[in-house]
């Protein structure tokens, strides 16, 4: 999964797009400078672009033109003695392979033999390649990555014992502060970063979306804005627990967590509307209101608990797993867990108490203004 993302072996990575393998290859280093002393970062390597040796053959044009020989006839002796030109075809059946004429491998062992190559004039003569040319090792591409047609240099890395979003934050102020790269360069971040920025983007938007739907639901049942307001004042007892429960166990928060919080919202919500359900309802029995608040309190104790413990139960194994996918469940069911403790006992202690002390105001005011 993490290669699908980052596009290469990595969990994280910095691509370093351009044109130039050696200048590629030299910002690489640079960023490696950059990032590799940044907390949390570790496992930093480069995904070589250069590495490949080869022998290069450097025409001079003009010697070239002094013998008499064109390019075209130098470049494709050199190519038939060293790789080999198609002259023709062969078919089986319906089968079809290219035949190819190359020097006998004596005649092209190294760099001596193939100075000794001999190109043809447009006199007739021929005069080995070694007085219009010069050969030189150079070190080479292995290989192009390209990204959107785009060539471009990884720097790959992991990120541990921090939290991603500001490792990555550290570790892009550092490579933006110094290194400068020319016009048609530029550095892109993947991996897991781009998949939390992506995804924090989302949730950044569904989140209030989703709260104003539930909102207008809880309007809609119960037919006043107050109570609908009253349910949600639950959430911020879930979101308690779950940050809680992420800095005891020591885990980051991410978009597992988050997705933990979004549930969170869903049990905090349904245990407001039974709560508040039977307020009404033992205020229509009772009359007195502090004690249609404790009966109902009584009354639906068992069940709140009830869905905290079977959710709390479901996820404990998910909350302790160290094997594969543990990662990515973990963090979620430990944000669950650890919300629905501080949910549950602030749903059943200080809910009550809220509502029944803005129900108190709300009477006050009433009678105030029938006395006026």
């Amino acid at each position: 999964m993490a290669e699908a993302v980052a596009g290469m072996n990595a969990s994280n990575a910095v691509k370093i797009y351009g044109d130039d393998l050696d200048k590629l290859d030299e910002f690489a280093n640079q960023v490696i400078e950059q990032i590799k002393d940044v907390p949390g970062i570790k496992d930093v390597g480069i995904l070589r672009n250069i590495g490949q040796p080869e022998i290069s053959i450097m025409l001079d044009e003009e010697k070239m033109a002094i013998y008499g020989i064109t390019k075209a006839e130098a470049q494709a002796v050199i190519e038939m003695a060293i790789g080999g030109k198609t002259a023709t075809q062969k078919y089986e059946g319906e089968r079809k392979f290219d035949i190819r004429i190359r020097y006998d491998k004596e005649y092209r062992k190294n760099e001596e033999d193939i100075l000794m190559l001999m190109i043809p004039t447009i006199t007739g003569n021929r005069i080995p390649l070694k007085e219009v040319a010069t050969i030189r090792q150079v070190t080479g591409p292995a290989f192009i990555y390209r990204d959107n047609t785009k060539r471009f240099i990884g720097v790959k890395f992991s990120v541990r014992e921090r939290d991603l979003g500001s490792t990555i934050a550290e570790a892009q102020r550092n490579v933006n502060k110094n290194i400068r790269l020319p016009e048609g360069y530029r550095i892109g971040w993947t991996g897991e970063f781009e998949n939390q920025v992506r995804a924090t983007k989302r949730l950044s938007q569904v989140v209030p979306v989703s709260l104003v739907m539930i909102f207008v639901l809880l309007f809609i049942m119960f037919n006043n804005a107050k109570d609908a307001g009253y349910v949600l004042i639950n959430v911020p007892f879930a979101l308690i627990g779950g940050i809680l429960a992420l800095h005891l166990t020591g885990i980051n928060f991410g978009i597992s967590a988050g997705v933990g919080f979004i549930a969170l919202f869903g049990i905090c919500v349904q245990n407001g509307v039974i709560l508040i359900s039977e307020f009404h309802k033992q205020t229509i029995l009772l009359g007195n209101i502090t004690e249609a608040i404790i009966r109902a309190v009584e009354v639906r104790t068992r069940p709140v608990v009830m869905t905290a413990m079977m959710a709390a139960i479901g996820l404990f194994p998910a909350a302790i797993s160290t094997g594969i996918g543990s990662e990515s469940q973990k963090p979620l069911a430990i944000v669950i867990i650890g919300g629905l403790v501080t949910a549950t006992v602030f749903t059943l202690l200080v809910f009550p108490i809220i509502y029944h002390k803005a129900l108190h105001i709300r009477e006050s005011k009433k009678a105030r203004k029938q006395g006026l």
